[in-house]
């Protein structure tokens, strides 16, 4: 009976051991500022020097994200507008996920844009945490391509979108993102 107890705490203790680091691993899995300029690059089409530059402002403010959605959206307005995007989340250790985001806008924003989105994402833990709305404020200038990036944040969840897009708009505006696993054109 001693011996049997003996073997089963042992194989536990082995079982933990082996086990922590996997969990550990997978759940601070963060990605490098290289790993990161590389993917934009490549998903912008744009150089890796160009990419840069936006990536190290962002880690400079926020660090190493564990997670990234990249993806294309289309968004317009005449004071009031609309954003409808989708994507793929990308987690080190996890398989690909789609994803949708939509929101309104209101402020003093006129035109319409199409853009490139790659947005990295902070201490998101489970895929959960990235399904809810993310507050923010933008101005943007689109006349030719350009990146452009901002912060949003709701429950301890901190995005930065980097976008690239053409088209014709101008203007600021409060505005908000939802994230969901499935497509829904209601807007609010």
């Amino acid at each position: 009976m001693i011996r049997r107890k003996l073997i089963l705490g042992a194989a536990a203790t082995a079982f933990s051991l082996v086990a922590a680091p996997a969990f550990a691993e997978d759940d601070d899995a963060t990605y490098t500022a290289d790993e990161i300029t590389h993917a934009a690059a490549d998903f912008f089409g744009i150089t890796t020097e160009a990419a840069a530059k936006a990536v190290q402002h962002v880690f400079k403010d926020q660090g190493q994200p564990d997670a990234y959605v990249k993806g294309d959206e289309g968004s317009g307005a005449f004071v009031v507008g609309l954003r409808y995007g989708s994507g793929w989340l990308i987690r080190k250790n996890h398989d690909p996920k789609k994803v949708y985001w939509r929101g309104p806008s209101v402020g003093f924003d006129f035109g319409g844009n199409a853009s490139k989105c790659f947005t990295l994402v902070y201490n998101l833990r489970r895929e959960q945490r990235l399904f809810q709305r993310f507050p923010g404020v933008e101005g943007s200038i689109y006349f030719v391509a350009g990146i452009g990036v901002l912060y949003m944040r709701s429950g301890g969840v901190t995005l930065a979108p980097m976008r690239t897009g053409v088209g014709l708009r101008a203007g600021v505006n409060a505005q908000y993102e939802e994230f969901t696993d499935k497509r829904d054109w209601f807007p609010l």
